[in-house]
Formats: structure tokens, C-alpha cells, sequence
């Protein structure tokens, strides 16, 4: 069974980087059980079960249902489940045998998650992943949970490199990892680049263009996706009201992504500040968005000012591109133009900044001055070792850079990058008030590699 399973995994299912991930943590001699997190639809079962061809034996268990459910229910016994799960999957595996169990839907069981210490602490010679996209729900209410006892990757939907990958675009891959990138190669990932914009990188969005190569299709994809986050609203909300709440939320998420936004009042309702915030807590849980926080310091660390009002980003651009119904305007036009007010070419830039970091912690931020005498806004800091890099965002070649002067001006640096959709260059600029300073200009489609490139030719680390 398991030879069959490799050969389909080897010809239908695309590569994703944070298999290397795994097989660093399956090597670990301190290994512990990992739990998976990502959003609903991102690709956490079909990378598990990818990862499964590295094992002599596989164990799948779904916990949406109930005779899985039921295993770890009836038993509080490591060493009972085991004989269960062998006999269940007859595996009588010998002593050497690397055996993966993988428990999805984990949230579904309390006694499921109490249990994964003693996968640690009693079985430790097994590889144990577990997957979730509402494990939060059983951590709100009072459920043991093994601190120390295990630990965390986070899978996002598809970055460019792996849409790239996907594709089998191979020279367009190696010329997307070569440093400094060939510009011979410019055009032609720029195309890919505004493909990726207009496809997004949910699993089976990719999986739909590869195969029809017709964006139309794509449009029932993501329907179909949004409306399946938003029939789950009653697996986030503990009431009615909050039902109500993230209904409306999830909904006008899609056409204000991108914008800072007021809780107080939010997308013209009459809920109050307490109940918008703690229903975005809720969403931001389930990956499904972020608030991204400003900073009003030039310094580390990072200090967030949740006094600010935050920005809205969502899940995946295809999303908010589909949702807002300017597939057909991209198409028609350059990614650089102020489509949809600009807004995409940042939040594409985020969604890619935030695919280069693999902690579950991650998140982005951008800078803020505001006073009455004037206001700046640069729209991301990136921490690169004791500095606080600024990077802003800019819809065509060209374009005034008053705010990342005016952080260059207050920060203890000279280092800047700006991503855009000419060539990678570096030049000497100065700012309004004389300071001289680097400015890393990175195209769009290298916005994955902002920090590999900061430290190799603004830092020189």
C-alpha cells in the first residue's frame, strides 16, 4: 500500500520547502511530537502525507471521525493505543522500522492532545505529527495541553518558489536562487510573478491552473473555499452574537485587505470595539487573517503599538483578488499599475516576506510617524540581526520615497530597501535632509528573498 502511495505522491502532488523542515526535525535526536499548524485548505494533510514516503509505515488518523476519535477516548494507555493502530493498519513492524502516525484533526479531541506528552516522554522511538486548524478552540477552554512536550511548524499557502516549482519551471528555479539574480531572466519571472499574483497560492487553486491553465477556473475554486471558511463560523464563535460578528467580518475582510482599520464601528456596522477585537483574535487563530501592527521606533526589538489602528491582511492574495473581482483587470494591465489602489502589490509583498519565515511566531509590522506636522508610513520593517531594516513597497519603477527617508533620517543606520517592478540594483541615495544611505532595489518577484539579500549586499553578513 505504502508503494502505491509513494508512486501517486511522486507524480500528482507538488514539492513544498518546508518538507526540508521535516526532515530536519526527524533527525533530531531531541525530537518531539510536532504539531502543524496552517490555515483550512493550505496543504497540511497532503505534505504529511508526501513526508510519509521517508517512513516504512504510515498511520493516518482523522479525528472528524469517530471511530479514530474513540481510540484515544477509551484509552489512556501509550503502549494499548499502539497495539490498536498495529492492528488496525496490520503492521507488525520490526524493531528498526521507522513508523509515522499522523493525527489529523486533532482539535476534535481533547484526550487526543493530553495524550501527545506521553508519546514523548513513553514512545519516543516513534515519529509522531499532529494537524489542526482550530486547535486554539479545545486551548480556550481549559484543556491540558503538553507544554515543552512538543513543538511547532506552520505551513502558508504556496510562496512563488514553490509555484515556480510547481510548474516545473526549472531554469526559471535556479535563476530565482541564483544571488545576484541573472538579469537575462527578468521578463520572464516577471510573467510568473503577476501569473502567481492572479492564481494565489491555495494548494488547489495551483493544482487548478497547472492542469487547465484557465483563470477563469479558479473563480468556483475560491468561492468555494470562502464559503467554506465561512461555514465554520460556528466552529470559531462560542454564541450566536459572535457568530454574527465574524460573518461580517470574514465577509468585508476580502474588500478592506490591505487598509488600517477601526474595530470600533468596523466596515460600517454598529459593533462595538470589544466584540470586533476579540472576534479578529478568534480569526487570526485560524490563520485565516492577521492584523499587522505599526511600529513607531527605528530600533530593536520591535515594539508594537497596539494603540494604532493595524492593517488588514488576509490568508492569500488569490483570495482577496478573486473576492474583489479584478482577476480581469490585472490581466489587462501590469501588476504595478495602482490596481485595486496599489494595495495588492503590498499585500503580495507581505504574504511573500512573511513565506520566508518559518516560525509560527512570525509576523510583519510597518512604521508609522504620526504628527501634526506631517505623517510617514513605510510599509515594512524587517529585523536583520541588531537592525531595524525599512522596506517599502512601490507600484511602478519609479516613485518619490519621502516616508523612507524620513525613517533613514531617525534611524542609527544607513540601509534601505525598496521593492518594485524594475531590476535588482543597489545605489547611494540621499535623503532630503543630506544623509547618505544604500537602497536595495528588489523586484517583485524577489520579495521571498528580501532577507537573504540584506545580508548579502546591504549587511555583507
Amino acid at each position: 500500500m505504502l508503494r502505491f502511495l509513494k508512486i501517486y505522491l511522486t507524480l500528482y502532488m507538488f514539492k513544498r520547502k518546508l518538507t526540508e523542515k521535516l526532515r530536519d526535525w526527524k533527525k533530531a535526536s531531541n525530537r518531539k511530537p510536532l504539531i502543524l499548524r496552517g490555515a483550512r485548505q493550505v496543504g497540511k494533510t497532503t505534505l504529511v502525507k508526501m513526508f510519509s514516503s521517508d517512513f516504512d509505515h504510515f498511520i493516518h488518523l482523522n479525528l472528524d471521525k469517530s471511530d479514530d476519535r474513540k481510540i484515544f477516548e477509551k484509552n489512556d494507555s501509550i503502549e494499548k493505543i499502539l497495539q490498536i493502530l498495529f492492528l488496525k493498519e496490520n503492521i507488525s513492524p520490526a524493531p528498526e522500522s521507522k513508523i509515522l502516525i499522523f493525527i489529523d484533526e486533532i482539535q476534535n479531541s481533547p484526550d487526543a492532545v493530553k495524550l501527545l506528552r506521553y508519546f514523548y516522554e513513553q514512545a519516543n522511538h516513534l515519529f509522531v505529527i499532529a494537524a489542526g486548524s482550530l486547535l486554539e478552540s479545545i486551548l480556550d477552554n481549559h484543556i491540558s495541553f503538553p507544554v515543552g512536550r512538543v513543538e511547532y511548524l506552520i505551513l502558508r499557502p504556496f510562496s512563488f518558489e514553490e509555484y515556480i516549482m510547481a510548474k516545473h519551471e526549472n531554469r526559471a528555479h535556479e535563476a530565482y536562487n541564483e544571488i545576484p539574480f541573472p538579469d537575462y531572466g527578468h521578463d520572464k519571472l516577471t510573467d510568473l510573478f503577476k501569473e502567481y499574483c492572479l492564481t494565489g497560492g491555495m494548494p488547489e487553486a495551483v493544482k487548478s491552473y497547472i492542469e487547465k491553465k484557465d483563470f477563469v477556473e479558479l473563480t468556483p475554486v475560491y468561492d468555494n473555499l470562502i464559503t467554506g471558511y465561512m461555514d465554520d463560523i460556528e466552529k470559531y464563535s462560542k454564541n450566536e452574537k459572535q457568530t454574527k460578528i465574524i460573518r461580517h467580518i470574514i465577509y468585508n475582510a476580502f474588500k478592506l485587505a490591505g487598509e488600517r482599520i477601526k474595530f470600533e464601528g468596523f466596515a460600517d456596522s454598529n459593533y462595538k470595539s470589544k466584540d470586533i477585537s476579540e472576534c479578529f483574535r478568534i480569526l487570526e487563530k485560524t490563520f485565516l487573517l492577521s492584523l499587522v501592527y505599526p511600529v513607531t521606533g527605528t530600533r530593536v526589538p520591535i515594539i508594537e503599538n497596539r494603540r494604532k489602528s493595524p492593517k488588514l491582511h488576509i490568508l492569500d492574495t488569490g483570495l482577496l483578488i478573486n473576492f474583489a473581482g479584478i482577476r480581469a483587470e490585472i490581466l489587462s494591465s501590469n501588476l504595478t499599475d495602482n490596481i485595486f489602489g496599489g494595495k495588492i502589490a503590498e499585500h503580495i509583498t507581505g504574504q511573500e516576506i512573511l513565506s520566508s519565515k518559518p516560525s509560527i511566531l512570525a509576523k510583519n509590522n510597518f512604521w508609522i510617524k504620526e504628527k501634526k506636522q506631517s505623517n510617514a508610513e513605510v510599509d515594512f520593517v524587517l529585523q536583520s540581526g541588531s537592525l531595524l531594516i525599512p522596506i517599502e513597497v512601490k507600484s511602478g519603477k519609479t516613485g518619490r520615497l519621502r516616508s523612507l527617508m524620513e525613517y533613514i533620517d531617525l534611524c542609527p543606520h544607513n540601509y534601505a530597501v525598496r521593492i518594485y517592478s524594475g531590476e535588482f540594483s543597489i545605489e547611494k541615495v540621499k535623503t532630503l535632509k543630506g544623509k547618505e544611505f544604500k537602497l536595495l532595489n528588489l523586484p517583485f518577484y524577489l520579495a521571498g528573498k528580501t532577507q537573504e539579500y540584506i545580508n548579502k549586499f546591504l549587511l555583507k553578513l
